[in-house]
């Protein structure tokens, strides 16, 4: 399947770099979503598992949740300058 956008996109006479910077920051921004997701999931699982612990694992979970989303806007930001 990328091999195929690919080739549409070299015939297109779009330039290879300006398609991987575009790949990649999909790449980046499915890569947080799905790291979000994560965290989510099992503060959700450990807030059921120990609901005294709620508030510790809601703040713990933000902050790891923050830097994920600074990792994936750096990402991004990264592939837009390969542009």
């Amino acid at each position: 399947m990328l091999l195929s956008v690919l080739l549409q996109a070299a015939t297109a006479g779009i330039e290879l770099g300006t398609l991987g910077a575009a790949i990649g920051a999909g790449i980046a921004a499915i890569g947080a979503g799905f790291g979000i997701g994560k965290i989510g999931g099992s503060a959700m699982d450990a807030i059921a598992r120990q609901p005294e612990a709620a508030n510790n694992i809601r703040m713990n979970m933000i902050i790891a949740a923050a830097l994920v989303e600074g990792v994936a806007l750096f990402a991004v930001v990264v592939c837009f300058l390969a542009l």
